[in-house]
């Protein structure tokens, strides 16, 4: 093994990893350092390959894995040989992170340097069940430790960030949470021209394909509830940013490592009405104006009942450190559009 710094990134072809990813490329410290990308599809696998080969990303020294969170074996051997670890896969898998935490703390063992884990979480984790019916009043601050501890245990994503937080106490590995909250915008870099790296996230392509298939935009109840947004180029900026303060000794780690990735809040009624605008400008519906889900909309897609849920949020440690993000929810709403455009394959 060389003496440059081991960095293993899970769920790098993704929205958000690829995004870091080629941030990570161009770090100062990408010239000591090898990466190891863990790549699930083999189509995947053999574009990426051709990129690193020709030189598209740089000249810096990248290794491919093939597997997926599936492979615990995997993922606990590769960990055992990292110096970093960027976790930007499923924020629910335990038995992925117990694969991951197993193998840095070999590493640690081995080594007696303490590794470093940066895992994503997502704002789903202080999320209420409003239905959509009022807004919210609790915000979290990630600067204070004791708002996380009055989490239930049962909240999305708790489980496993509350094994990473474990971890970090033991003392073999210093863990730091992303916890990114509505991701929107178009990514791009030679990872998505390459077909790499994923172009969509979730809620905006859910209301724009749901309004396909039931001839009109979706709201749950009253739509009163709201969420924080983040662009897709400001969430991987925040991993530099983290990343950055890890290395200066800057960045709290464990119960002080938690770090919300949001600049403003908007309400499932405002999304909605804005994706209802886009489907009628389109020809895709006939009414600006959202319809409640049903019941039985509901139950067939349980999902549905997240875009009426309040997780309200200030991303102050992050901007502690020097994260600047420089969209806004008016750019939320400028994208819904266009994205609905190359989601379905036409143009106003």
């Amino acid at each position: 093994m060389s003496g440059k710094k081991q960095v293993f990134v899970i769920g790098g072809t993704g929205y958000v990893g690829a995004s870091v990813i080629q941030r990570l490329v161009k770090h100062r410290t990408a010239a000591e350092s090898e990466y190891t990308v863990l790549v699930r599809s083999e189509d995947k696998e053999r574009k990426l390959a051709e990129l690193v080969k020709s030189g598209g990303l740089g000249n810096v020294s990248i290794k491919l894995v093939r597997g997926s969170n599936a492979d615990v074996d995997v993922l606990e051997a590769q960990a055992a040989k990292a110096d970093v670890v960027f976790s930007i896969a499923s924020s629910d898998d335990v038995p992925a992170i117990k694969a991951v935490l197993a193998g840095l703390k070999k590493r640690y063992e081995q080594t007696g340097v303490t590794p470093i884990l940066i895992h994503t979480s997502g704002t789903g984790v202080i999320m209420d069940k409003a239905e959509g019916n009022f807004e919210g009043t609790k915000y979290y601050d990630d600067t204070i430790p004791e708002h996380f501890d009055t989490l239930a245990d049962t909240q999305i994503h708790r489980d496993v960030d509350l094994l990473v937080i474990e971890a970090d106490s033991q003392g073999y590995l210093r863990s730091y949470i992303i916890i990114p909250s509505l991701i929107y915008g178009f990514a791009t870099g030679p990872l998505y021209d390459a077909g790499v790296g994923n172009l969509h996230s979730i809620a905006v392509p859910l209301l724009v394909r749901n309004g396909v298939s039931r001839g009109e935009v979706g709201v749950l109840g009253e739509g009163l509830s709201k969420w924080p947004a983040v662009h897709v180029d400001d969430t991987a900026d925040l991993f530099i940013t983290v990343y950055d303060g890890v290395i200066s000794g800057r960045a709290g780690h464990g119960r002080e490592g938690y770090y919300f990735a949001e600049n403003g809040h908007y309400t499932w009624y405002g999304l909605s009405k804005a994706t209802a605008e886009a489907m009628v400008a389109l020809g895709k519906s006939k009414s600006t104006e959202p319809t409640p889900f049903t019941t039985a909309e509901c139950e067939e897609m349980p999902l549905l009942r997240a875009l009426g849920t309040n997780a309200l949020c200030h991303a102050n440690r992050g901007r502690a450190l020097g994260w600047k993000p420089k969209y806004t929810v008016d750019d939320l709403y400028k994208s819904v559009k266009p994205e609905a455009e190359i989601l379905l394959g036409v143009s106003s």
